[in-house]
């Protein structure tokens, strides 16, 4: 439950925003993730959607998830949340974004958000990675400079969280040596591409039906790296529906081979979930290194 003075905190932040006095009647938690807790907000300016945490995972963590969902929003390709604000109240950090409300998948939902996704791609940056450090899930996701993808997957994401599982003993001396071996192939395995804006984490449950039938994405971890990246993360947890694919290569053909790439890039939220989780990913990462290292 929310402590009264949180909940008075919350209606100052609101009506600084709204520039109006503006209660907060009523407050329900949904399903919010792994990470955070959420609640829908009902207030005299309607219903928001409120993302809680504790500051120690990241003080700044819904800061760069504000950056990323204005970035997003601003391509104009696909619906994403509003913030309104984020902010810190003692020990919690916490974000208030539009609320959307469920609706009904349109006859072109998938083929809609295939073409949603190949739009999103086709804002390209000047640099592989982002300028700032975000987030996925409660990991820092760094996101320095590189002008080649390969040497930016193998430094900022491949080579940095193997290091960090392995200092956890979730990987080994072997395990890393192979890794090292995989990473210096990258230049030879994937293709020049100029960089995309990425979701980042575009996975099932980072997008949801808006009420005109179409999708809506959230919870990213943006930055402009390959995006075959995307691509590969709808495809980890059971895919999406084969019009998704039909659509966005339609508007945005992969080059060939892609398939055969999918792992690769898999990798990468790989080591994030054996990091975040432990568990059967630590298989999952030592099959894609031992299936690619040879």
């Amino acid at each position: 439950m929310f402590h009264p003075r949180f909940t008075a905190h919350l209606e100052q932040q609101l009506t600084d925003f709204f520039q109006e006095q503006t209660a907060i009647y009523n407050y329900t938690p949904v399903h919010g993730g792994d990470i955070n807790q959420a609640f829908v907000l009902e207030t005299g300016k309607g219903k928001f959607l409120i993302k809680v945490n504790a500051a120690m995972f990241g003080p700044d963590m819904f800061e760069k998830e504000t950056r990323g969902l204005i970035t997003l929003a601003d391509t104009g390709c696909i619906k994403v949340p509003r913030p309104l604000f984020d902010g810190k109240y003692h020990q919690q950090i916490f974000l208030v974004m539009e609320y959307i409300d469920k609706g009904t998948p349109s006859v072109n939902f998938w083929d809609d958000f295939g073409k949603s996704v190949a739009c999103l791609h086709h804002n390209e940056g000047d640099h592989y990675g982002l300028g700032y450090p975000n987030y996925i899930g409660r990991l820092v996701q760094p996101n320095d400079a590189h002008d080649n993808w390969a040497v930016f997957y193998a430094q900022e994401r491949i080579l940095n969280l193997s290091d960090k599982a392995a200092a956890k003993g979730l990987l080994d001396a072997g395990h890393l040596s192979a890794i090292e071996k995989l990473a210096a192939k990258f230049a030879d395995i994937f293709p020049v591409e100029k960089p995309s804006l990425l979701h980042g984490d575009l996975w099932s449950g980072n997008f949801m039906v808006a009420p005109d039938g179409l999708a809506a994405i959230y919870d990213p971890a943006i930055y402009y790296g390959h995006r075959e990246m995307d691509i590969a993360m709808t495809l980890l947890f059971g895919g999406f529906d084969r019009e998704f694919y039909a659509a966005y290569h339609y508007h945005y053909p992969l080059q060939n081979g892609w398939e055969t790439r999918v792992e690769l890039c898999q990798l990468y939220p790989l080591l994030v979930h054996l990091l975040l989780f432990g568990g059967h990913y630590r298989s999952s990462v030592i099959e894609i290194i031992r299936k690619y290292a040879v």
